[in-house]
């Protein structure tokens, strides 16, 4: 089979996996109602996305590969000297050091590339599955992201299962409407908690919590909002409805009314700083 198209088959199957976890935990215990055509339509979205992902992954293998560029640093992980912790402070460690590359990343959406983010800051009826971003941001990640972390050799050495199913689960479980969240470990760990504040409404929560792993960025660089007890604020943005189909979802960016003329005015770097 042509690595590609493997490498495409399992990002689907990876992806449809934790989708499916977390879906199952929000019908469980849900935090609201989440209309079923939602979940149908994120889905649809994530079909189209995930391959360019997949895509993206494996020409920035390819290139590397062809060019022979080797990492610039080493950044060692592996910790012999925990012995069995390591297996658990190791990827926790590695996912801390990635976290970092992707706040820098998501302030820089935020501030420089808001009308093709807005498309994620769009979504109203938020869920696992219906966590979707403009497919352009695939792109941008790719630079801002993939090529920076790819240029770094961080060997998280062994893990355990079930940590690594956390781990993986972790990024969509921000976006699920369940009463199912971490508590005190929030004090250091994002949740769907934490990350709801970061997609509300409100205006003063716009601009705040973009760790996507760890709260410790948040709270080092001050755009940290912790949420109260039963803080769960509406999502979604004022001046625009969420995508309705591929077309809206494509086009969105485009049609994104001026900030002068908006119901509310789009998230800005300078607001949090202010503040």
């Amino acid at each position: 089979m042509p690595p590609l198209i493997l490498a495409i088959g399992q990002s689907t199957l990876v992806w449809g996996f934790l989708f499916s976890i977390l879906t199952v935990i929000e019908l469980a215990v849900p935090r609201g109602r989440q209309p079923f055509a939602a979940r149908v339509q994120g889905m649809a979205f994530w079909a189209l996305a995930i391959p360019v992902t997949a895509i993206g992954n494996h020409l920035l293998d390819r290139l590397w590969a062809s060019l022979d560029v080797a990492p610039l640093i080493r950044v060692p992980l592996d910790m012999p000297w925990a012995g069995w912790a390591a297996a658990i402070a190791a990827p926790l460690t590695a996912a801390l050091v990635a976290d970092f590359f992707f706040y820098w990343c998501h302030r820089a959406q935020h501030r420089f590339l808001w009308r093709f983010h807005a498309v994620h800051h769009a979504i109203r009826d938020m869920s696992a599955v219906n966590s979707y971003h403009h497919f352009s941001e695939f792109l941008v990640q790719f630079l801002l992201i993939g090529i920076p972390t790819s240029l770094i050799v961080a060997d998280p050495g062994r893990t355990t299962v079930t940590l690594g199913i956390l781990l993986a689960l972790q990024p969509i479980f921000l976006h699920s409407p369940t009463r199912l969240h971490l508590g005190p470990l929030r004090l250091l760990f994002a949740d769907n908690r934490y990350h709801r504040i970061h997609h509300s409404v409100e205006e003063r929560h716009f601009d705040h919590n973009f760790g996507a792993f760890t709260t410790l960025w948040d709270r080092v660089f001050g755009t940290m909002h912790m949420p109260g007890a039963g803080e769960w604020p509406d999502v979604g943005l004022a001046e625009i409805d969420q995508p309705r189909d591929v077309r809206a979802w494509v086009t969105l960016p485009w049609r994104m009314p001026r900030p002068e003329t908006a119901a509310a005015p789009p998230p800005r770097i300078a607001d949090a700083a202010a503040g």
